[in-house]
């Protein structure tokens, strides 16, 4: 018998072979298109091409809108502080610590608690198990609900929390203010969240994407209404916040109950059912989580305690500013990747999850390796956009090359990251990121700051090291994983929880 053409290899589903005829000079659409079945094992140069297409395709449309929806939600915050700034220094200070500070907390954790859903709604969803989907979003409305409130001392105390950390009291106590008028949108995210991974889980992002930029529309007119017209001043800026945040969570959930009838069948006593496995789940997803983002908040912090912290928390910021816009997209990547792998796993394809999460690694970081390229190139130009001091923009490029080393390390992390959520391994994450990042990073980002004449480059340096370490391992286990055993456990792992 001659050899078999990619396209006419068998697809397997159920046990039932598909046999696509095509043949290789026309497109591919059947093997493309179809969800009949797993890839079949490449052979050849053309399969690697018609699956990157294939991949490729699928991973953006996800990553797109997502990554657009997070790019809006960024200008919710930006522009809160922009309006803010025309105030006064003081409260520009104040709202700007609120929201970097108490809220980025809340919102990272919270996040992380949500992110659960993606590994559950997106096995489910790939098992066709769709009419659980509605049973999980609510078990983690429950659940984060319930951690809000756990959360609330957090805001009622920001004040004191704040003078402690060494804030002066008037930026604290205006900051306290806020952060208490905030309670609201803290709430929110308890319901949006879970209501995004709902439909993240079912690739209906779309409809996300749209919702952002019109509540970034309109969350922009609220604040000219409530701060210019009205002359409300952070009040209106916190009441402005706290309504474009439940006018998100609302329209979402109208979405899921007017337009979702597959996965949504109503409230059920089920999402009451069986809440320490979930709660375990979710934990262990935050902890990942939060992991990462206060490490990363952590070098801000080290950085002001050198000499001319001016100038080093300066020239870092702006980098950091820089390395967060180029975050937006991974975080979209981050969250389509997971999505991918979540639907192979539970719909038993362990070739297609272990082929998009190689297109994907690939692809991303080629985007890293640019941006890191971009800005070597422009690395004595690119801090014009953010100061006119000429001393920092000297110290924002003797950091290029660090940040060019991060943007590749970044562009690589958040995919792997959203494979372990994907796969249900946040557990196993959460314990390589603390080894990584505060065993090994932290301690060696302080020696050769502060030992040595590194001062922030040291720092900046010892933090990459734990990055690459933590990638590394993750890229190690992502090497050895065996994706029939993953497709077994998920098969196994839903009903658990389903009971």
């Amino acid at each position: 018998m001659g050899s078999m053409s990619f396209s006419e290899k068998p697809l397997m589903n159920g046990g039932i072979t598909v046999l696509e005829t095509a043949e290789l000079h026309h497109a591919p659409t059947t093997l493309i298109e179809t969800n009949a079945g797993d890839y079949p094992p490449i052979s050849n140069f053309q399969d690697v091409k018609y699956i990157s297409i294939a991949e490729s395709s699928k991973l953006w449309a996800i990553a797109g809108p997502i990554a657009f929806n997070i790019l809006c939600n960024y200008g919710i915050n930006s522009f809160t502080n922009i309006f803010v700034g025309h105030i006064g220094d003081v409260e520009l200070s104040a709202v700007a610590i609120s929201l970097s500070v108490i809220a980025n907390f809340s919102f990272g954790f919270l996040l992380g608690m949500a992110s659960a859903l993606e590994t559950l709604c997106g096995q489910a969803f790939g098992a066709g198990q769709v009419d659980m989907l509605g049973v999980y979003m609510q078990r983690s409305w429950i659940i984060l609900l319930v951690t809000c409130f756990f959360l609330m001392p957090l805001y009622l105390y920001a004040t004191p929390i704040l003078k402690l950390l060494g804030q002066e009291d008037d930026i604290a106590e205006l900051a306290g203010k806020f952060t208490i008028q905030t309670i609201p949108q803290m709430f929110s995210l308890a319901i949006n969240f879970p209501t995004q991974k709902f439909l993240q889980a079912q690739s209906k992002v779309g409809v996300l994407a749209w919702l952002g930029f019109v509540a970034l529309f309109i969350h922009t007119g609220v604040l000219y209404l409530f701060i210019k017209v009205f002359g409300w001043g952070t009040s209106g800026a916190a009441a402005a916040y706290d309504l474009s945040a439940w006018g998100i969570a609302f329209a979402q959930v109208v979405y899921v109950v007017g337009w979702c009838k597959d996965g949504w069948k109503g409230l059920s006593w089920l999402a009451f059912k069986d809440l320490w496995a979930f709660v375990k789940l979710s934990i262990a997803s935050a902890v990942m989580l939060c992991l990462e983002i206060w490490y990363f908040m952590t070098i801000i912090v080290l950085t002001g305690h050198l000499e001319n912290p001016i100038i080093a928390v300066g020239s870092l910021s702006i980098c950091m500013n820089v390395n967060g816009w180029e975050g937006m997209l991974f975080i979209g990547i981050n969250a389509a990747i997971s999505v991918r792998v979540s639907n192979e796993l539970g719909s038993g394809h362990p070739r297609a999850a272990k082929y998009s999460v190689i297109v994907t690694v690939i692809e991303s970081l080629l985007i890293g390796i640019f941006f890191a390229a971009l800005i070597l190139i422009t690395k004595d130009h690119f801090a014009i956009i953010f100061t006119d001091s000429v001393e920092m923009q000297k110290a924002v490029s003797r950091l290029a090359f660090l940040l060019g080393i991060t943007m590749i390390l970044n562009s690589v992390q958040p995919v792997i990251s959203g494979v372990a959520v994907g796969g249900g391994w946040q557990a196993l994450v959460a314990y390589i990121n603390l080894f990584s990042y505060y065993i090994i990073g932290l301690p060696l980002g302080f020696l050769l700051g502060y030992k040595t004449e590194l001062r922030v480059e040291g720092i900046w340096i010892g933090m990459i090291c734990g990055t690459l370490l933590q990638t590394l391992i993750l890229l190690y286990i992502i090497y050895k994983t065996n994706w029939n055993s993953e497709v077994s456990l998920s098969a196994i792992f839903h009903p658990l929880l389903i009971q």
